[in-house]
């Protein structure tokens, strides 16, 4: 696998634009991903009981597991809209997909924003055939850049891969900053692949990598009704065929799950008023489900976060929010380190690595590792610190 530039549309057949609407004031705010010939397609949305009517549309749609279109506004989440905002973004789906000529049905319709205004459709109706006519390989960062709110980073990847001697490309977007907590976190994701692979095996992909990246990040604890994270394969690239459980789907999965970590990462690093990244791994627990439990609870602590901005190496944070998960395990074998520098063993907390420590926290990505000594389970999370920021954000948001 290498990294190659472009996104979205760097896999075969791949078209995009984004362009301003006026859902939001003199800003992109509307995009379009498109594939130039049907594509096979999967989705993976919020598990929040208020769930955005593009969420719903989606999910129908998606049932017969084809696509061949992604239309996205932000600056409005068109959640709490009732029955009104599902009809508006049906209509949508039907405007586009009679520009397009193609099904309705192959429409798949994402929003991110304020939730419970009024949902602006006439301005997506009404700017929908210039969003066509500006379709090209180059609007991949028009697009990107539409799909944005609070974040200050563009999220883009695209690499390439070799399967049966054809080349096979993966590409993706993201946003999200804010709102940010499995199961998934408030963002949207679409991913894009020339590859030739079976539908079956393009639903497990995904999912498995969803739960690998995006569901393994947290900013403040939130869990957003419009989360959306979905995949379009138009089989262009003209390889064998990815069946599930071949070393062709290893491969895939491989480059897939490290599409959404990236983006997954990059989500974390662009926290709302973040200055810190921050991995956890939680190693020799007794399972992996012990592992995952402390992880998200070490990710997810605001004494951590706050430690961290603070550039206080507070390890007592760290090993309380450990025993706070839930997970019985002998806290006098507990070892907890910072940045690959131990500052807790054998139940002590070794104060003559604080000076130490606190230089470590200087630096812009911080790696927290706690050992159980119990086991084999590890999971690893990612989140950021808390600051000042976030508060500032999220007052002034609506």
């Amino acid at each position: 696998m290498r990294k190659i530039s472009g996104s979205v549309t760097a896999p075969k057949g791949f078209l995009a634009a984004g362009i301003k609407s006026g859902i939001k004031e003199n800003k992109l705010d509307l995009g379009l991903i498109f594939s130039k010939v049907p594509a096979l397609a999967a989705g993976v949305f919020t598990r929040n009981e208020i769930k955005a009517a593009p969420v719903e549309i989606c999910r129908e749609y998606l049932k017969d597991g084809r696509a061949q279109a992604v239309i996205v506004n932000s600056g409005n989440a068109n959640c709490l809209t009732g029955q009104k905002g599902f009809n508006q973004a049906v209509d949508i789906t039907k405007h586009l997909s009679a520009r397009l000529a193609i099904r309705t049905e192959d429409v798949l319709i994402a929003s991110t924003g304020v939730i419970g205004k009024p949902f602006p459709a006439d301005k997506i109706i009404a700017a929908i055939p210039e969003l066509v006519n500006k379709l090209s390989r180059a609007g991949d960062i028009t697009v990107a850049k539409a799909i944005m709110t609070t974040d200050l980073v563009l999220k883009k990847i695209a690499v390439s891969i070799k399967i049966g001697g054809w080349n096979v490309k993966i590409g993706g977007i993201a946003k999200g900053s804010g709102m940010i907590h499995p199961n998934m976190a408030t963002m949207l994701c679409f991913l894009t692949t020339d590859a030739c692979i079976e539908l079956s095996a393009l639903r497990k992909a995904l999912r498995d990598a969803v739960n690998e990246s995006f569901n393994a990040i947290t900013v403040d604890g939130d869990m957003s009704t419009n989360d959306t994270v979905s995949i379009l394969a138009n089989s262009l690239a003209g390889n064998p065929r990815i069946k599930p459980g071949t070393k062709h789907y290893r491969i895939f999965y491989d480059a897939l799950k490290y599409v959404a970590s990236y983006l997954a990462k990059e989500i974390a690093k662009d926290g709302e008023g973040a200055s810190k990244f921050v991995e956890v791994e939680v190693i020799g627990a007794k399972s992996r489900s012990d592992a995952q439990k402390i992880a998200d609870r070490i990710t997810n602590s605001n004494l951590v976060k706050t430690a961290i901005a603070g550039e206080d190496p507070n390890v007592g944070r760290i090993a309380s929010a450990a025993g706070a998960a839930g997970v019985r395990f002998d806290a006098d074998k507990l070892e907890v380190y910072l940045s690959g520098l131990k500052i807790m063993g054998q139940g002590k907390i070794y104060d003559q690595a604080r000076a130490q420590a606190r230089r470590l926290l200087q630096n812009q990505a911080i790696k927290i590792t706690v050992n159980l000594n119990a086991g084999k389970g590890a999971a690893t999370k990612w989140t950021c610190d808390l600051t000042e920021g976030y508060i500032k954000i999220n007052a002034a948001y609506n």
